[in-house]
């Protein structure tokens, strides 16, 4: 099962256990079973913590637990083979097993703890999904620290007809003591909040405490990691907050057009940046969600950001990176059947429409590479470009044409989304020159028509923004507040590209420390470190 560079990094990984680890599974007669049992066997050989048992009865055949030696009470199961993007999900869970400590904030992990009810999670996943690892990961922390909580980990594709069963379409998909949880990509600290924990008045605490910076980043994608970077260096103390680290990177596959580097991805490029942000001392704050913006009352005075949990953050100067997001189509059943057939990430839920007829809506190069990516899963695909013709690169559309399972359709409007009360069954396009109706059946629609930007929350602030709610920025990335500055893909930069976010958030920073240097503090600050 594990090639032996694998083998040899699983090795290194496990001299890091302290206490023994338990594998106990439950195996069938098919092929999965089989490469079950030859995983275990190899994991059990690399090291004398790790034991493996293979009497187990559990009704997912294959499954298997990693539990603690020194406490049985307290495991995490995985149904079906962990590999792919979920390999390193399993590493963590030998090693949290085995006794080595999570690089998690004690009080998380104390939250965790005194978690008094009993909690059953399932959880499914995709292997090709780049979002489920750090839902399984959670998971798997929480259950191997609280023996009230247990967590099962389903591969989709080995559970088919679990997954049809339960109207899964989207991954990943989260389950409580046999109720929908989740759809979608959550974080400890939220999943921990939505179960009431008391972490979110923590979190706003915590926030409450901090002393004022002299230069906030709201937002923690490439703009904003770039900004934090160029002021940091300058000497300034600076913080940065975002709901997600990376932002969109965390989205992305293959980034081929970055220069310098040949080929990427974009959790390993999240991953690349958040070491920069340690590595240069910014204070980094992740999981919150800006909800208002206070620009100073005079120049040089101090400006502040609330949050969603109730905390508050203030700065002499603020760079807004907060990105960008999907763009909904608007029509009807659109928002009936998210997650049920609608879906927005080709990535993490093309797998579950294997063998099926789906649509993709968009002619760029997001549609145009779903559409390509989708067509070597899925029975059929029918791209619809409202445009007379598609917008992406030449190479992209030409690859597109030479599929043989792959219906292209320019100067199409769709008008509805249909379905049969719990999932897609089809869609309604209109051709724009004649008015014509077509009814496509399918399985499922992935929506790829651009970006918004995320900026509602500054429309009452006082900061302008344009017609479509971009942050109007000059050259320099200076707004129309002294000391507010924006950069990226919530802004009015023309190309939403990642090195020219990078490039406007490097611009930004630069801005704001010129600010800095020549404006009077009108409020005492802490001075930089």
């Amino acid at each position: 099962m594990l090639d032996a560079q694998m083998t040899q990094q699983l090795k290194q990984y496990l001299e890091n256990l302290r206490e023994p680890v338990e594998l106990v599974a439950s195996l069938g007669d098919d092929e999965t079973s089989a490469r079950t049992r030859e995983l275990l066997e190899e994991i059990a050989a690399l090291h004398d913590l790790v034991s493996v048992d293979f009497d187990g009865d559990h009704e997912r055949k294959p499954s298997f637990i990693i539990r603690r030696g020194s406490d049985a009470e307290k495991w995490v199961r995985f149904a079906g083979l962990p590999m792919g993007h979920e390999f390193t999900s399993l590493v963590l869970a030998l090693l949290w097993a085995g006794g080595h400590p999570p690089k998690v904030d004690a009080d998380v992990l104390e939250d965790i703890r005194r978690i008094e009810t009993d909690l059953e999670f399932e959880m499914f996943f995709s292997l090709s999904c780049h979002n489920c690892p750090d839902v399984v990961q959670a998971l798997t922390l929480m259950a191997l620290e609280n023996s009230r909580i247990t967590a099962t980990l389903i591969e989709g594709g080995a559970y088919k007809d679990e997954v049809e069963a339960r109207d899964i379409m989207a991954v990943p998909a989260t389950f409580l003591n046999g109720e929908s949880f989740y759809n979608g990509k959550i974080e400890l600290p939220q999943i921990l909040e939505r179960l009431d924990t008391g972490s979110g008045a923590k979190a706003a605490a915590k926030l409450n405490e901090r002393e004022p910076y002299e230069v906030l980043i709201i937002g923690s994608g490439p703009a904003g990691v770039a900004a934090s970077v160029y002021t940091a260096r300058k000497g300034f103390r600076t913080g940065i907050t975002g709901e997600r680290f990376g932002g969109q990177l965390q989205d992305t596959l293959g980034i081929e057009n970055l220069p310098g580097t040949a080929y990427t991805e974009g959790p390993k490029l999240s991953a690349d940046l958040d070491e920069q942000v340690k590595a240069n001392e910014i204070d980094k704050i992740d999981l919150v969600q800006a909800e208002e913006l206070i620009p100073a009352k005079q120049e040089g005075g101090m400006h502040k950001v609330r949050f969603a949990n109730g905390g508050e953050l203030s700065a002499r100067a603020i760079v807004l990176a907060t990105g960008a997001r999907w763009r909904n189509l608007g029509v009807p059943g659109e928002q009936d059947y998210r997650n049920k057939g609608v879906a927005y990430c080709p990535h993490c839920d093309g797998p579950l429409f294997k063998g099926k007829r789906i649509a993709v809506i968009g002619g760029g190069n997001s549609g145009v590479e779903a559409a390509i990516d989708l067509a070597k899963i899925v029975d059929h695909v029918t791209l619809i470009e409202f445009d007379t013709q598609l917008r992406a690169d030449a190479v992209l559309v030409n690859k597109l044409e030479s599929l043989d399972n792959v219906e292209i359709i320019t100067n199409g409007q769709t008008t509805e989304i249909t379905g049969d009360g719990s999932r897609v069954n089809g869609l309604i396009v209109k051709d724009r020159d004649s008015g014509e109706e077509r009814t496509i059946e399918l399985a499922g629609v992935f929506v790829q028509i651009g970006l918004v930007p995320n900026t509602e929350w500054l429309k009452d602030s006082g900061l302008e923004l344009s017609k479509h709610g971009e942050i109007v920025t000059d050259e320099r990335g200076t707004t129309n507040l002294p000391g507010i500055f924006g950069a990226g893909d919530a802004t009015t930069v023309p190309y939403k590209q990642i090195v020219v976010a990078m490039g406007q958030g490097a611009e930004a920073g630069l801005t704001a420390f010129d600010y800095l240097i020549r404006t009077e503090p009108a409020d005492e600050i802490a001075q930089a470190a």
